[in-house]
């Protein structure tokens, strides 16, 4: 399953609004997700991610999916730094 990013928006800042998104992709998403899908994290338009929603989305992500992560479309230097924080 691909999960287009933008969908929480294309500036991605603070803590509270990353914990947010990932309730909505929790609540909509993840429950439609078979026990072996890849996750595919699209960050096609995405302007601004920030570490601090980087480390609140995508860290709950990885502790409540186990399966495979995988990120497209990160050339944007700001969305390529903040996955090399969270370690993606």
């Amino acid at each position: 399953m691909t999960l287009d990013v933008t969908n929480f928006g294309e500036i991605l800042m603070s803590r509270p609004a990353g914990k947010e998104a990932f309730s909505m992709a929790k609540a909509y998403i993840f429950n439609k997700l078979s026990p072996t899908e890849i996750l595919t994290l699209d960050f096609k338009n995405v302007k601004v991610l920030a570490p601090s929603w980087a480390d609140e989305f995508i860290t709950s992500v990885k502790s409540s999916y186990p399966n495979k992560i995988e990120c497209i479309n990160t050339q944007n230097e700001s969305v390529s730094q903040s996955l090399k924080f969270v370690q993606l």
